[in-house]
């Protein structure tokens, strides 16, 4: 009975993620090869997140029947997206122009050294609008899955639920088999999270023995700027936000605590989004806007790596001495709010989409000052990855009560009472 709160994955993750950092501080290299326990973990969950995603979607909008309402909810979440995403670019510049983290340095930019940023350049010299939307259509209908893109998946199962909801009566079989196959998959969901403190463990025990506490230091300013600036707009805007929705953000975030911590320890959004899903429709979300909104979300919603991705580029350019106008600037967050768009939620991909906007200045600002990044970026991804998190648990309940399908009802009781196990993946009382 005495140990009956080890049962609870909040404590357990917290427990993972202490042990992992003393372990990475006091044995650097041993906790630098706890690498493979987070990316096991991470493999496993993106390994499931496909046919999830797939099923919730197909049989949500196969329930909708109205092809109108999954319109309806489809434009208004990508208004809200940009929306959001801008005002989340705007907070950044602001922040970073206040607080100046790169004032002083006086970085000579061929002094730089850009051997850990190679890999990253091929990839940047590809970003653009056109590939980014042709991206979105598979090469065929199975490589949605095998390749793990969230939008191509999106896609297959938003025609899949539209030719369902076509057939009527006939597509009832395949409705309810996908039914019967999504409480499957959120079975195999629950077993792979069992695993969740391993992970954690591992991905935080690596950071801390590779990277070390000391590289915190010469950057410190930087890391600080980015999760000042992340809590401010997690508290100030989706507070407001979620205030004019009818619900506390307070509430929501006691509610997806553990969701948070596994994020935390893991440096990824995708990590949670399998139990998101779940933890939604039991705040009285309908499946169908969640299906939607939410994996949506983690390709147009990316609030904290927007907050990221300004303060990153305008801290280069005040590394290296390089004065950008306010017209430059502009022209800066205009091109973030494309550039922005479809970064994944896993470590690294910032840089790719820092190193594309960068290039679009002409030159204006080093691109090889991306490499100054390296040693904290591990270090900040931890708050982009919970600020994306949370503005796309926020997104998809704004989004559902804008359309009429969030029972208030449910969701007070729900936020009131606290977290219950998850149907089909409990992991103990408080899961």
């Amino acid at each position: 009975m005495r140990m009956r709160w080890l049962k609870n994955l909040y404590v357990q993750v917290l427990l993972a993620i202490a042990v992992g950092v003393i372990l990475g501080w006091l044995r650097p290299d041993l906790g630098e090869s706890m690498k493979p326990l987070g990316d096991g973990f991470i493999k496993l969950v993106k390994m499931i997140i496909a046919p999830v995603i797939f099923l919730t979607i197909v049989a949500g909008i196969a329930k909708m029947g109205d092809l109108k309402h999954v319109g309806r909810i489809g434009l208004k979440a990508l208004i809200y997206f940009e929306v959001l995403t801008t005002l989340a670019l705007v907070v950044g510049m602001v922040v970073v122009n206040t607080l100046k983290p790169g004032a002083g340095m006086n970085i000579d930019p061929a002094q730089i050294d850009t051997s850990g940023i190679t890999q990253y350049r091929a990839s940047a010299s590809q970003q653009g609008t056109i590939p980014f939307l042709l991206d979105i259509i598979p090469h065929d209908f199975l490589s949605a899955f095998t390749e793990g893109k969230l939008l191509q998946v999106l896609l297959v199962a938003v025609l899949t639920g539209v030719a369902l909801t076509r057939l009527g009566p006939m597509g009832q079989r395949v409705l309810d088999l996908s039914d019967d196959l999504a409480q499957v998959f959120f079975g195999i969901v629950g077993m792979i999270m069992k695993l969740a403190p391993l992970g954690a463990f591992g991905a935080m025990a690596f950071t801390v023995g590779k990277f070390g506490v000391e590289s915190l230091s010469s950057l410190g300013r930087l890391l600080i700027a980015v999760y000042v600036t992340c809590a401010l707009f997690v508290f100030l805007v989706l507070g407001l936000v979620a205030r004019l929705s009818g619900f506390s953000l307070w509430k929501l975030l006691r509610y997806m605590r553990s969701e948070l911590l596994l994020v935390l320890g893991t440096s990824s959004s995708e990590s949670a989004l399998p139990r998101l899903l779940k933890r939604l429709e039991t705040l009285g979300c309908d499946r169908g806007a969640v299906g939607l909104v939410l994996p949506t979300g983690y390709s147009f919603n990316l609030d904290g790596t927007c907050i990221y991705l300004t303060m990153a580029a305008i801290f280069i350019a005040q590394a290296v001495n390089v004065d950008l106008s306010l017209g430059e600037e502009l022209t800066l967050l205009g091109v973030l709010l494309l550039t922005s768009k479809g970064a994944a939620g896993v470590t690294g991909s910032g840089f790719i989409t820092l190193m594309a906007t960068l290039a679009a200045l002409n030159g204006k600002v080093p691109v090889e000052g991306v490499a100054l990044l390296l040693g904290v970026d591990r270090f900040m991804s931890e708050a982009r990855a919970i600020t994306n998190v949370i503005g796309n648990t926020v997104a998809t309940l704004v989004v559902s009560k804008w359309e009429g399908v969030r029972d208030d009802t449910v969701m007070h009781a729900e936020l009131d009472s606290g977290p219950k196990p998850l149907e089909g993946m409990s992991l103990g009382h408080g899961a």
